[in-house]
């Protein structure tokens, strides 16, 4: 990727009232052939940020550019962009080839030209030969190839999709997921994803913006975003996480402990700005903590806690422990690790390295 973005907001805002802003002060760059995803709940602002991109929603302030220009003030159909729907916007009166050539015909390309690229674009989607079908022909996974093929056609740089796997269902979604990540791999085309769907933004992506409330709170590669989440609603938004509520203890050399209200010490835990006294969270991923069925003799940060539950997921067990003066604890155990039963006593250890102290 080019160190010089493809794409820039600067200072961005968008209110549709008035008075309350549904995107706030929004800087991000986008870089050349990077698979972007804007990630966030409803109302958030991660869809009105794609629309606005588009062209399709104008800024209240701000100001967007493409390769340095401004584009806040030019129309959709100038910008040249690809987009894909979640509910596909095909024209049903019209074959899937048709449908596919559309962006060709109205740009006025040769019709030898058109055919040849048409057919280049299907084969690239897996439905080469099917052509001469029309959109209610065909599933709903091949409706949403044929939205994929017209929107890459006309070899754009950008590639704009809203939610466009929502629709289906989990298996097929998760197989065009793969499908994607692996087109994008090919072409090597800047795309931009909005969705709500945390494991899809993972699964598929470079990077992650993470909005909520109209900013976004934090943008990073996917495994940086998993693993150190800036602040708690990205901890607790972005995969499943396991809190507890305790005081900060004392600064030694940038490391602080949490003092839980049992009295029990987590210690050497990365401070993460918040300042000693300060009643915290500390947030962890379930698959970093240890399950000990017996109290361990030699291990710090050790918290005694009883399990709940025991629930069976495939390729591992998920425990969901009760820990006194906290909210329920999720613990997530490969198979055969450790053989817990419901209303056992279970002491979990938390390696300082992977909890995250938040204010």
């Amino acid at each position: 990727m080019s160190s010089t973005p493809l794409v820039q907001f600067k200072g961005v805002q968008k209110t549709y009232d008035g008075l309350s802003l549904v995107v706030r002060s929004l800087d991000l760059d986008i870089q050349r052939g990077e698979f972007l995803s804007l990630l966030g709940p409803s109302g958030s602002g991660k869809t009105t940020t794609l629309m606005m991109l588009a062209g399709f929603e104008s800024p209240t302030a701000g100001e967007i550019l493409l390769d340095g220009k401004p584009i806040t003030r030019t129309p959709p159909h100038k910008r040249h962009f690809g987009m894909v729907f979640q509910n596909y916007a095909l024209f049903p009166h019209m074959t899937v080839g048709d449908n596919v050539a559309y962006p060709l015909t109205v740009r006025k390309v040769p019709k030898d030209e058109i055919a040849r690229r048409t057919a280049k674009a299907l084969d690239m989607v897996q439905l080469g030969g099917k052509g001469d079908r029309y959109p209610a022909q065909l599933s709903g996974g091949q409706q949403q190839r044929v939205a994929l093929a017209r929107a890459l056609v006309f070899e754009p740089q950008l590639v704009l999709m809203d939610e466009p796997l929502g629709a289906l269902d989990k298996q097929l979604r998760e197989h065009m997921q793969l499908e994607l990540k692996e087109l994008h791999r090919q072409l090597g085309i800047t795309f931009v994803y909005v969705t709500h769907d945390q494991g899809e933004a993972l699964t598929m992506s470079d990077r992650v913006a993470v909005f909520n409330d109209g900013l976004i709170q934090q943008i990073a590669a996917v495994g940086q975003l998993y693993e150190t989440p800036a602040n708690r609603f990205v901890a607790g938004f972005v995969g499943d996480s396991t809190v507890l509520d305790g005081t900060l203890g004392a600064d030694d050399h940038g490391r602080c402990e949490l003092v839980l209200p049992t009295g029990e010490r987590l210690a050497g835990l990365n401070i993460n700005h918040a300042v000693p006294g300060a009643k915290v969270a500390a947030s962890v991923r379930p698959e970093r903590i240890e399950a000990h069925l017996a109290a361990p003799a030699d291990l710090g940060n050790v918290v005694h806690a009883a399990i709940n539950d025991v629930i069976y997921y495939g390729d591992h067990l998920r425990l969901r422990c009760a820990i006194a003066g906290q909210a329920q604890a999720t613990v997530k155990v490969p198979l055969g690790a450790v053989a817990p039963q419901a209303g056992q006593p279970v002491w979990l250890r938390f390696p300082p390295e992977f909890l995250r102290v938040y204010a």
